[in-house]
């Protein structure tokens, strides 16, 4: 059986040893890989997965390990083994992500990245790209770095009096920052850093205070957009390098504009629900700015559209971040400083979690869960879909929060929404769907059951969950109840002996337990029933009894 991949990808490299690969090359493609996510390299391997077998020179694994320390900086420790595919010998070379940035012997800086064809490649690192390795390896914090040029002068004292006001009137502020001086809030937020005795101002200070004109021409990186469109027909198309906090108010009164409320009724209540969700995009705003690459151009964009809203920022996730743990990963980003000041301000997430908001402003409304499926490794894309809230899963969220006097997590939050579209699924497939570890799960999962809001089935692996008679109850769906716990039933003398024609006629209570997802005692029960009713006869006794059609 084959072990090597059958194509190459990101963290998966072939290379012909046929000419014997200078070592140059070999070396070049060690550093790209260890700057970028690491991975394995099979040297006699061509580039379609056809095995050729490694050349003589480079049968000594030891001789190549020694050959890849000594002409890389600093120095990579691979691992290197000689293994035999298809009948030839082939040398694998485990490379480990680096914990700083590798260059060749050379001096040649390389990264490894993915073609529009899907096919890996090695380039060159940019010096811009080595800060952005940097941070993302968090060895380098860039926001809390001095902006070369800048000067005290080139902050702004009405931003001055727009922070103040935002720490004052925010819940989330730090109230202590406001009896500061001036100064003292600077250093305190890390918006000026001391070099030799003189104050400058960092990169974090001049993105929330500085100038316009002085963030035009000093940081030519830190653009936004925000367009919205209806059809084809451009309705605001608007760009800015204002600081941070003057965009966080002009993008949000935009946004007001373009964000329709409908409003419900709920007893004595009028509630108003948004289009979209107005703390998911504040979240999303905020994770925008929060986390994109100043080192590159680009322009964090917002877009509001007939099909949804979308929030993109230039930089992919950082370093750890995939679309599979976004719910899980340790938060952490690309600019601690200016993530840290914006949090103090009373504007971010002070757990980091800003995630479960973005999710939570859709999952409350019975919507489509926000979609990152766009990102790439240069661009983080948010959409968040347009879609008719489901006031009465909204109704029924708001009441149970209150009843149990506290907010459901996000683990039950999303689990309630996808047995809501699902109506039935086992916990493999819950953990597939939601990304989520199955121990995470099954405590959120017992904690609704407790609750009364969700209700299993069956036991071990084949156990499935829907929602609980009340749920249903509450949403004016109890016939919706009634199919999902009933009906299979109803059919388990049908689907019973259609399996056993199947079989010649015969069956086991194995069989029976396997096919409806039941245990081996709720599948005798079944199998009486049908004996009882002389359309079943127990054939043969012992370990595995068979039954027979009549």
């Amino acid at each position: 059986m084959r072990t090597i991949p059958h194509k190459e990808d990101l963290t998966v490299e072939f290379k012909s040893d046929i000419k014997n690969l200078r070592d140059n090359e070999l070396i070049d493609e060690i550093v790209g890989m260890t700057n970028t996510k690491g991975g394995t390299l099979y040297l006699g391997v061509e580039d379609d997965g056809k095995i050729t077998g490694v050349s003589n020179m480079h049968k000594d694994a030891i001789g190549v390990t020694a050959l890849i320390a000594n002409k890389t900086v600093p120095s990579v420790s691979v691992r290197a083994d000689i293994i035999t595919e298809e009948g030839k010998d082939v040398l694998k070379i485990e490379i480990p992500i680096s914990r700083t940035v590798v260059s060749t012997s050379s001096g040649r800086m390389l990264k490894r990245r993915l073609k529009a064809d899907g096919l890996p490649e090695v380039i060159p690192m940019f010096s811009y790209e080595i800060v952005t390795r940097l941070s993302e390896l968090k060895l380098l914090d860039f926001s809390a770095g001095p902006l070369a040029g800048a000067t005290i002068n080139d902050f702004d004292p009405s931003q001055r009096l727009r922070l103040r006001n935002i720490i004052q009137t925010n819940p989330g502020g730090e109230k202590n920052l406001l009896s500061l001086s001036d100064e003292e809030l600077d250093k305190a937020l890390r918006f000026t850093t001391e070099i030799d005795g003189k104050i400058y101002p960092t990169v974090t200070g001049m993105l929330i205070l500085g100038r316009e004109n002085k963030i035009t021409e000093l940081m030519p990186t830190a653009k936004a957009s925000f367009q919205v469109l209806e059809g084809t027909k451009v309705r605001v198309n608007t760009e800015t390098t204002a600081p941070l906090l003057e965009v966080f108010e002009k993008f949000e009164t935009y946004s007001e504009a373009w964000n329709p409320e409908r409003e419900v009724e709920y007893g004595l209540f009028r509630v108003a629900i948004p289009e979209f969700d107005k703390a998911a995009f504040r979240e999303g705003l905020i994770n925008a700015f929060c986390h994109r690459d100043y080192t590159m151009l680009g322009t964090v964009r917002v877009l509001i559209d007939d099909e949804g809203m979308t929030i993109s920022s230039p930089g992919g996730f950082i370093d750890g971040v995939t679309l599979d743990n976004l719910l899980t990963v340790e938060p952490h980003g690309k600019n601690p400083a200016l993530a840290d000041a914006l949090k103090r301000i009373g504007l971010a997430e002070k757990t980091g979690r800003g995630i479960d908001r973005i999710y939570e402003g859709s999952i409350l409304y019975g919507r489509p869960w926000p979609d990152y499926s766009e990102t790439t490794s240069t661009n983080v894309k948010l959409f968040i879909q347009r879609a008719k809230a489901d006031e009465k899963f909204t109704k029924f969220i708001s009441d149970e929060q209150n009843r149990l006097g506290r907010p459901l997590s996000i683990y039950a939050l999303m689990i309630l929404s996808i047995l809501k579209n699902e109506r039935r699924l086992t916990i493999d497939r819950i953990t597939e769907l939601t990304h989520l570890s199955e121990g995470k799960l099954r405590g959120s999962i017992e904690n609704l059951i407790e609750d009364g809001l969700v209700e299993g089935v069956g036991n071990g692996k084949s156990r499935s969950y829907h929602l609980s008679e009340k749920v249903y109850k509450e949403n004016n769906k109890s016939i919706q109840y009634v199919r999902q716990t009933g009906i299979d039933k109803v059919a388990f003398p049908e689907l019973i002996i259609k399996l056993a024609n199947t079989q010649d006629g015969y069956i086991t209570k194995q069989d029976v337990a396997e096919l409806l997802k039941i245990t081996p005692q709720q599948a005798y029960s079944e199998i009486k029933k049908l004996i009882k009713e002389g359309k079943m006869y127990k054939f043969c006794g012992g370990k595995y009894t068979k039954y027979k059609m009549r």
